[in-house]
């Protein structure tokens, strides 16, 4: 073996025993730092609410008119005029086209069961009722009224609610009033247990109901007097949930 060919094996050798050694710092060096980046995190998870009574600015009513006539069409013409007077009733008083929504339209047969057995159609039955929301609460009375003198005979429950504009004036009061309430709530924790705030890691909101039903008991009758609606106040609610880290 020449000197030369002994001198390249020995620069090989020098040169793996290298690389082994490079490659035994990377990994002793890591290691520790890996652990030292693995830390248990505290927390501590708070819920706060807040709540406002205030009046509702919306309503939603169902009005219907429902008859009988011998056959579907006879029915149907009827129950159409009855509709129709209703709706021009309810412009009169100033609703628009966008406040009343067709909500239901039904043509049935209606029979007769005698002893015998053998059922027997005796008349149709032709229902078509309307959905009203509008924000001029100050008139439900007359649309109840003047619709039922028109020939509506089914008045479904009145929903009083706060119309999505007042939800968003209402929201960040409630939201601020709901976080200082779990703010304090956290504080209150904390100090009990003997731990420190340091941070916030989550937090969520759970936004309460803006309504509030109301059932109207319509009595049909030749002679009565106005009908007295109140939409009283409503509770707006919401509520947030936050996870505080503690040390």
């Amino acid at each position: 073996m020449t000197q030369e060919t002994s001198n390249n094996k020995l620069y090989i050798v020098i040169v793996f025993l290298s690389l082994a050694i490079v490659l035994m710092a990377v990994v002793l060096y890591s290691e520790p730092m890996d652990i030292s980046g693995q830390t248990e995190e505290h927390t501590l998870v708070v819920s706060g609410s807040a709540e406002k009574s205030v009046a509702p600015d919306t309503a939603s009513l169902s009005i219907g008119v429902i008859v009988q006539a011998p056959t579907s069409k006879e029915a149907s013409d009827e129950n159409a005029a009855l509709m129709n007077s209703v709706i021009n009733e309810l412009k009169d008083i100033g609703l628009e086209d966008k406040e009343i929504q067709t909500s239901y339209i039904s043509i049935y047969p209606v029979y007769n069961y005698p002893e015998d057995g053998v059922p027997t159609i005796e008349a149709y039955s032709a229902s078509n009722n309307v959905q009203v929301t509008t924000q001029m609460l100050d008139v439900l009375g007359d649309i109840i009224d003047r619709s039922t003198a028109a020939g509506a005979n089914q008045i479904g429950g009145i929903s009083f609610y706060v119309s999505e504009e007042k939800q968003k004036e209402y929201r960040e009061e409630l939201l601020s009033e709901a976080v200082n309430d779990a703010s304090l709530k956290a504080n209150q924790l904390a100090k009990g247990l003997d731990v420190n705030i340091v941070g916030v890691k989550t937090s969520s909101i759970n936004e309460g109901g803006f309504t509030q039903r109301f059932y109207a008991a319509v009595e049909f009758a030749e002679e009565r007097v106005a009908t007295p609606v109140k939409p009283g106040e409503t509770v707006v609610s919401l509520s947030v949930q936050v996870t505080y880290v503690i040390d």
